[in-house]
């Protein structure tokens, strides 16, 4: 929740995304972002792979939501759509490559 809580933060600075934009394009901002946080929300919870990956996913389309609102609030930010299908993408390939690896892992006795 702090990872996310700084993300909206720093995004909301006026001129730290033009400042981002120079080192990699809103597209990677988001999608790095959003899949380190699936990764932590996956690994940070219980359950089978499958609800894991569900747990996962969700939140981060709660999280994006939340992001792209407080954006729309902001006089030289917008909140994009586009944005939040960017952070719903990272977080569905990231659980499932995730709950791949978990389910295959074996268990040391």
């Amino acid at each position: 929740m702090a990872l996310f809580a700084l993300i909206v933060i720093i995004g909301s600075i006026p001129g730290a995304r033009a400042d981002a934009a120079e080192v990699a394009s809103g597209v990677v901002l988001h999608s790095c972002a959003y899949a380190v946080l699936t990764f932590l929300i996956f690994t940070g919870s219980t359950g089978t792979p499958a609800q894991r990956a569900a747990k996962a996913v969700l939140t981060i389309a709660a999280m994006g939501t939340v992001d792209e609102v407080v954006q729309s609030f902001l006089p030289y930010r917008h909140g994009a759509i586009g944005d939040w299908l960017v952070d719903c993408t990272a977080a569905i390939v990231t659980s499932t490559l995730l709950w791949a690896l978990w389910a295959n892992r074996k268990v040391a006795n």
